[in-house]
Parts: C-alpha cells; structure tokens; sequence
C-alpha cells in the first residue's frame, strides 16, 4: 500500500478581470502527474464542506481547486459573506466564468497536473459548472449536482443572469454527469426532463440519475436534507465518471 498523505493550502489566483480571489487546493503527495478538478462552490458560500469537498479529491488521487466565488462580498463567516452576495442579488455569470477560468488555469499551469481537467458543482454551482461547459474548452468532463435555474422563466432572467444554461446546450464541449433528487424543486422532475430532452436533441455525451426519495443537496451530511444510501450511490458514480474521462 502506498503512503496516503495529501498537501491542502489556500492559495491566491487571478481571478475575472484580473481580480486576486482565494482559492483551496488539494493534491496528492508525489510529483504526479495528477487529473485536476475544478470544484465550483453552492450557495451557501465557500464554506468548510468545499474543504472536504476538495480533500475527498486529492483522496482520490486528483488535484482539486475550489475558487472563492464571493471574495468581493469580503472576509467572514461562510454563511455571513453568502447571506450577503444573495442580498445584493447574487454574483454575476460572467465573473463567475471568469474565476472559474482562472482556477482551471492556475491548475494547468502546476507541474503536477495531468493532461485532463474535470469541473464539478453543486447547487448554484452545479448550474454554473453546466455554463461553464457550455461557454469554455478547458475541461474534460463536467459534474452537475442537482444544478437549479439551468432551467429559467423569462422573468428569472436578469442582467447578472441574462442567459438561461439550458439555452447554450449545443455548445456544451464535453461529457456531462448530472445527479438530482426526484423530490427536488429547484430543479424540479420536469426541469431535469427539459434538460435531459434538449441534450438528446443536441446529441450530447451525458448520463442522468435520479434518486426517488432524495430532494436537494442529498450530499450535504452536515444537514437535513443528507440521503446516506443516494450520497454514497451517487459518489460512486462521480469517481467512475471522472474515471473514465480523467484518467483513461
């Protein structure tokens, strides 16, 4: 058995504009070279289950960055900064496709790193992680977790959000992995079925699972909505993907 032993800091990268945001890296001990996974956190901020969330990687034998998307809201409790952005109506898709491009390229810029880069998010940032498939090259393979407003209303639609992901499937570059609870209302079952229609019509590379008695964030043990059996189900599936089209 090898010695399982990781390196995690938080490092400093450039983020949209050029902005310095923060940044939680995970990765195995050794030289590598290692599959990357750009982690994109939810709504409830860059909080301590996105630490993990990144360590579970490096575990795994990744090398994993998760991007502080609310850096410019300031410095504070998670859950204080997050209530905050939602306050002031959220961050705009454009900064976050910028950050995200800048942690994707901060990772392939590391000695370390592999040829293959994977993105994943949950939440919001399941949404985002789809945008950013549909909007960029730089990655191998996406995750969606549960994404909500990947599906839009046109009166959901704002100038942080002007565009509904759904609309940009044709463009999406890469195999998709989405997982959602069937008891969810952001997406709801029918969302996920004009999801899954609109990629069909595109004839995309995806795969879509759906957990009966699982609403939203059934990863999440640190809160009620935690599914034990769908979790630990629906990380299987995550490794295998990234298995499939990260290492192989």
């Amino acid at each position: 058995m090898a010695y399982e032993g990781m390196i995690a800091e938080t490092v400093s990268i450039s983020g949209h504009n050029g902005d310095t945001i923060s940044a939680y890296v995970a990765r195995p001990l050794g030289p590598g070279p290692f599959p990357g996974v750009v982690a994109i956190h939810h709504n409830p901020g860059w909080d301590e289950f996105y630490r993990e969330f990144t360590r579970k990687f490096a575990h795994h034998g990744y090398a994993a960055i998760s991007h502080n998307l609310f850096q410019r809201a300031g410095e504070g409790r998670s859950d204080d900064v997050a209530a905050k952005v939602r306050a002031e109506g959220g961050i705009p898709d454009a900064q976050a496709m910028g950050d995200t491009e800048g942690a994707a390229k901060w990772l392939r810029a590391q000695p370390w790193i592999g040829a293959k880069v994977g993105c994943i998010g949950s939440c919001s940032g399941g949404r985002l992680a789809f945008l950013y498939a549909c909007q960029t090259k730089s990655i191998d393979a996406v995750v969606e977790l549960w994404g909500g407003r990947v599906v839009m209303k046109k009166e959901e639609r704002n100038p942080r959000m002007p565009v509904a992901p759904i609309d940009l499937t044709k463009d999406l570059s890469c195999p998709l992995l989405g997982l959602f609870g069937n008891e969810d209302s952001a997406p709801t079952p029918e969302q996920v079925n004009q999801h899954e229609a609109e990629l069909k019509k595109h004839g995309k590379s995806y795969e879509f699972h759906r957990y009966d008695g699982a609403g939203h964030g059934f990863f999440y043990y640190d809160r009620p909505m935690y599914r034990i059996e769908q979790a630990l189900d629906g990380w299987k599936k995550v490794f295998a993907f990234f298995e499939k089209h990260l290492r192989k």
